[in-house]
């Protein structure tokens, strides 16, 4: 029995070892410059759904997926919240096709290795999208990984007609591990498109390092039996208050962080935030909450019109 532990455990160890290799690699690629990432959509993909492309929508919404996202039509939930948040919120347009866990957009199930893996060992491919969590955390290659997704993002938005200045808000919806990679594109996105940001996480999983200064809000869907988002504030120090330069705190600080409570969902499970049958008292399933939670959040923005122009300031000589 102790000879078999030792060989599922060193069995194991090689395959997170081999993760943390591979799941640098693209990032590594993209820093260097020897792979540009795709933008071309599989045939019969739009950039976007919802709001008609010639009227203009109402927010562009960007939906960032956890660990389960391994190409562009799947998501953790076969794309329930996508299609309620279309059909409640016609006025939205919705984009559901980033990879947020490649760097060089290229989705992990229609790479020819990791096609096999798919049917052999699937397990693999959710750990590959946990590695590149962490990969996208760290220090040393965070605002590389950054930038890519973050130019993506916005090429992917200029493809389904949002217009560099237009005013017109981008919201950011992600869930779990997403919240790493959409707390990172804010300075890409800022940069790139001049847009309007509002973050929306739901279990956002993330270290808390990335600046959210040129976000306007973030609004945390959370609840007390989420016990996966708790584990992400207790082993990332700078979501913490002691860290108190980091790039969360310094939001908490200016007011732009609100807490919303969804209890009593959990991160996943059959009472999920995105559960199609638990039920609240109400009547409403937990993915009609989450769903009417987002929608009004969104609208409430967009009623609020375009956030006043601070007056110029005098440059100093």
């Amino acid at each position: 029995m102790n000879v078999l532990l030792l060989w599922v455990g060193a069995g194991l160890g090689t395959v997170l070892l081999a993760e943390a290799l591979v799941a640098r690699y693209e990032v590594l690629v993209y820093g260097a410059g020897w792979r540009t990432p795709t933008s071309r959509l599989p045939e019969g993909v739009p950039y976007a759904r919802g709001a008609a492309p010639h009227t203009p929508p109402g927010a562009y919404l960007v939906y960032l997926d956890g660990i389960g996202k391994r190409r562009v039509r799947d998501s953790r939930d076969g794309g329930m919240l996508v299609a309620a948040l279309i059909s409640k919120a016609p006025e939205l347009r919705v984009l559901g096709q980033v990879q947020p866990y490649s760097p060089l957009a290229r989705a992990l199930v229609d790479r020819p290795v990791w096609a096999w893996l798919r049917r052999h060992v699937g397990l693999l491919l959710f750990l590959h999208n946990v590695m590149q969590i962490f990969v996208a955390a760290d220090h040393r290659y965070r605002p590389l990984y950054n930038r890519a997704i973050g130019g993506q993002i916005a090429t992917q938005l200029r493809l389904a007609g949002y217009r560099r200045g237009s005013g017109i808000p981008v919201v950011l919806l992600s869930y779990s591990g997403g919240a790493q990679v959409a707390t990172g594109a804010v300075e890409a996105l800022h940069a790139q498109l001049q847009a309007p940001l509002l973050l929306i996480t739901l279990g956002g999983f993330h270290n808390g390092a990335n600046d959210l200064a040129h976000a306007e809000h973030l609004h945390q869907l959370t609840s007390a039996n989420d016990h996966i988002e708790q584990v992400g504030t207790w082993i990332f120090p700078r979501r913490r208050r002691l860290w108190r330069n980091s790039g969360w705190n310094r939001a908490v600080r200016s007011g732009k962080i609100t807490v919303h409570r969804l209890d009593p969902a959990t991160h996943v499970g059959p009472l999920s935030y995105i559960s199609p049958t638990a039920r609240l008292p109400d009547g409403r399933t937990h993915l009609d909450r989450t769903t009417d939670t987002v929608i009004a959040l969104v609208r409430s923005r967009v009623e609020a019109g375009p956030p006043p122009t601070a007056p110029d300031t005098p440059q100093m000589r």
